[in-house]
C-alpha cells in the first residue's frame, strides 16, 4: 500500500516511471525475506555445504510455491566457507551486509563459533542446523544463536545407554582435531567411563587428513575391541575406504557419529555395511510431516531421497519461516523473541527450542548401515524420546532476557 501511494504520489508531481521505480526500489527489496548461507561449497566439506545448500534451496522454492511467506518471496545466497572459521566468518559478513541477515546452513563448529560473536554486530541471526559442538549452545552462547540440529551432550545421551549393553571393553578413538572432534571424543570418553570401559587410545586426526593409515595402525596396535568415530565428509570416506584395506572393519567393531549417514553409504558402498552409529535423523521417520517432505523431495530430485543433513537443515528453515509467520518481520531480533521458548512444527513433530540455552529439544535415534528395501541405508533399531535424549541445560549458558 505504501509503494503504491508513492507511485501515486510521485505520478502526480510529474516524476517519470524510471524515477518512480527507483524510489520504489528499496521497498520491494526490504519486501524480499532473504537467507543467507555462508557454508563449505569446496574442501573435505564440499558434499556436506552441497546437502546443506540443496536443503535451503529445496525450502525456498516450496515456500515461493505458496506465494512466499506471508506474501513475501524468499531468494538465498550462497558464499563459499571452506569449512574454515575465519573464512566463514568473511563470508557471513558479506552476506549480512548485502542484506542476507538470516543465516543457516553452516557446516562446521568452528565456523559457527567464529560467526556467533559477531552477530549483534551485523544485525544477523545464526539458525545452526549442522555445528554439534557444545559450546555454542553453552559458555559461548549468545542471543542470536539457536540450533535445531543434536548438540554432542544430546549425541552422549544417547551413546551411554547403547554403549552400556556392547560387550567390548576396550575401545579407541578416532576423531578431526577440530571443536567438534575433540567434544565428541570426550563425550564418548565419559559414556565410556561411567560404564566401566576402558579408553586405550585418543587420537585426533588434521582437518582434511588423506592418510589415516598412521591413525589405523595405532588402533590395532592399541588392542582396541571397539571404535568410535567422529569424522564426517571427505574425511569419514578416507578413514572407512583405507580402514576396509587395512583390515580394521573386519577384526574391530566401529561405530560414530556422523559416520552412519546417507552420504557415507553412497561413497562407501558395502564397506559400510554393519557400522553402527547415532542416526540424528532418516528419512524413514514415521511422522506425516517427514511423510510429506519425502515424497516432495523425491520428486523434486529425481527419486533420491534426503540424506540426515538435508532433514536437519529443512528443519532449520521450517524454524524461519514460522517464525518470520508469527512476528510479521524478518528483522532479526523479532525472529529471535520468536525462537527464544517458541514452539515449531517439525519434521520430528512439535518441537521446542529452550529458552535456557536456544537449544531445540529433539528425539534421537541408533541404528546401523545395512541393507532395507533392495538398498543399503541407516536402519534405526533403537528411538530415544525427546525427554530421554536431550540433557537438560548445563548451566554454562547465561542467556540474558528478551
Amino acid at each position: 500500500m505504501q509503494a503504491r501511494a508513492l507511485r501515486k504520489r510521485l505520478i502526480g508531481l510529474g516524476v517519470g516511471v524510471t524515477a518512480v521505480l527507483a524510489a520504489q526500489a528499496p521497498v520491494l527489496a526490504q519486501d524480499t525475506i532473504k537467507i543467507g548461507v555462508p557454508t563449505a561449497m569446496s574442501g573435505t566439506y564440499a558434499d556436506l555445504g552441497n546437502q546443506a545448500k540443496r536443503a535451503v534451496e529445496f525450502a525456498v522454492q516450496e515456500a515461493n510455491a505458496k506465494g512466499g511467506i506471508g506474501g513475501r518471496k524468499v531468494e538465498y545466497k550462497v558464499l563459499d566457507t571452506e569449512a574454515k572459521p575465519e573464512v566463514a566468518r568473511k563470508q557471513a559478513e558479506k552476506l549480512a551486509l548485502e542484506g542476507y541477515r538470516i543465516l543457516t546452513g553452516t557446516i562446521a563448529s568452528g565456523e559457527g563459533l567464529a560467526m556467533a560473536p559477531m552477530l549483534e554486530r551485523w544485525d544477523a541471526i545464526y539458525v545452526v542446523t549442522i555445528n554439534k559442538a557444545d559450546k555454542l549452545t553453552g559458555d559461548s552462547c549468545v542471543p542470536r544463536v539457536f540450533r535445531v540440529n543434536h548438540q554432542d551432550a544430546q549425541d552422549a545421551a544417547v551413546v551411554r545407554p547403547w554403549l552400556g549393553t556392547r560387550k567390548e571393553t576396550k575401545w579407541a578413538i578416532v576423531a578431526a582435531d577440530i571443536a567438534w572432534g575433540r567434544n565428541s571424543g570426550q563425550s564418548f570418553a565419559a559414556a565410556a567411563k561411567a560404564h566401566n570401559k576402558e579408553i586405550v587410545g585418543e587420537f585426533y586426526s588434521p582437518f582434511g587428513t588423506n592418510d589415516f593409515a598412521p591413525y589405523i595402525q595405532q588402533v590395532k596396535n592399541s588392542g582396541a575391541q571397539g571404535v568410535w568415530i567422529a569424522l564426517a565428509g571427505r574425511d569419514a570416506i578416507n578413514f572407512a575406504t583405507q580402514a576396509k584395506q587395512f583390515g580394521l572393519l573386519d577384526n574391530t567393531f566401529v561405530a560414530g557419529v556422523s559416520f552412519v549417514t546417507d552420504s557415507t553409504v553412497k561413497a562407501l558402498g558395502d564397506t559400510s555395511k554393519g557400522i553402527w552409529g547415532i542416526i540424528n535423523y532418516s528419512s524413514s521417520l514415521d511422522t506425516l510431516e517427514n511423510k510429506r517432505f519425502v515424497e516432495a523431495w523425491k520428486k523434486a530430485y529425481n527419486g533420491d531421497e534426503p540424506t540426515n543433513f538435508e532433514g536437519e537443515t529443512y528443519i532449520g528453515m521450517q524454524v524461519i519461516f514460522q517464525s518470520i509467520a508469527r512476528a510479521k518481520s524478518s528483522k532479526p531480533i523479532d525472529l529471535a523473541r520468536v525462537m527464544h521458548g517458541g514452539t515449531f512444527d517439525t519434521l520430528f513433530g512439535k518441537q521446542v527450542i529452550r529458552a535456557e540455552d536456544h537449544q531445540m529439544v529433539s528425539p534421537n535415534y541408533f541404528g546401523y548401515i545395512g541393507e532395507q528395501g533392495g538398498k543399503l541405508r541407516p536402519i534405526i533399531t533403537t528411538t530415544f524420546a525427546a525427554d530421554q535424549a536431550s540433557p537438560p541445560p548445563s548451566g554454562e549458558c547465561k542467556m540474558p532476557k528478551f
